[in-house]
């Protein structure tokens, strides 16, 4: 389904959100202060604007009300990206994301009513770190400080087990969401399905449970 996204800021990080969503055939409006690069971002997004994300009348004008979701990717300028975030809910748009540079500014943020609060370099930092420690680790999300998803290949052991049979929610405590196999993914397995040596799971649980898991796979 089509959507619309408007993503102000157009550093690398608020660059590549605006290109792959456009990638996706998805509608986005890209606005930044600085000419140059809303020039460089024509090709790469449905629309482009040179505007300040402060400027409640510039908002309104380019129609950021009519937006499914808002990026505030704005760079290092903390009191531009509070002050565009504060705009942006006081003008009623439901869903706000937000790049924060540090833990004072996503806790402003946070206090704001930012809905969803971006730390893409930790968020990245920790994807690397897990591939360095772990080689069955295949990728990496960290939900909380104690939670987290992985995607780990299945060891040869649970080859053409069930799930019922590994039972391995009463053993780790953790849950497998999905099983990738090939290009097919079978999302909420049920306990009677089988999983073969070349799968990828997709498991969820508490940090310490998914390395137990990790060690005995």
């Amino acid at each position: 389904m089509k959507k619309q996204f408007a993503v102000i800021g157009l550093g690398r990080f608020g660059v590549s959100v605006s290109t792959e969503l456009h990638k996706l055939g998805h509608e986005v409006l890209a606005i930044d202060t600085n000419e140059t690069k809303v020039n460089e971002i024509v090709n790469d997004s449905t629309h482009s604007s040179v505007a300040d994300g402060t400027d409640e009348k510039a908002m309104r004008e380019l129609g950021i009300t009519n937006f499914d979701h808002v990026i505030v990717a704005i760079g290092d300028n903390i009191q531009a990206s509070i002050l565009c975030t504060l705009l942006l809910k006081e003008m009623g748009i439901e869903s706000v994301w937000v790049k924060a540079q540090n833990y004072y500014h996503h806790k402003v943020l946070d206090k704001i009513g930012a809905d969803k609060i971006i730390h893409p370099e930790h968020d990245m930092g920790n994807r690397i770190a897990q591939h360095l420690v772990s080689e069955k680790v295949i990728d990496y999300i960290e939900l909380s400080d104690d939670f987290s998803i992985v995607e780990i290949a299945a060891p040869k052991f649970m080859n053409e087990r069930t799930l019922i049979e590994l039972d391995i929610r009463a053993k780790f405590g953790v849950t497998i969401l999905g099983i990738k196999r090939g290009k097919n993914f079978n999302i909420s397995p049920m306990a009677e399905d089988q999983i073969l040596e070349n799968d990828i799971l997709i498991v969820i649980g508490h940090k310490n449970d998914l390395k137990r898991f990790e060690e005995t796979t």
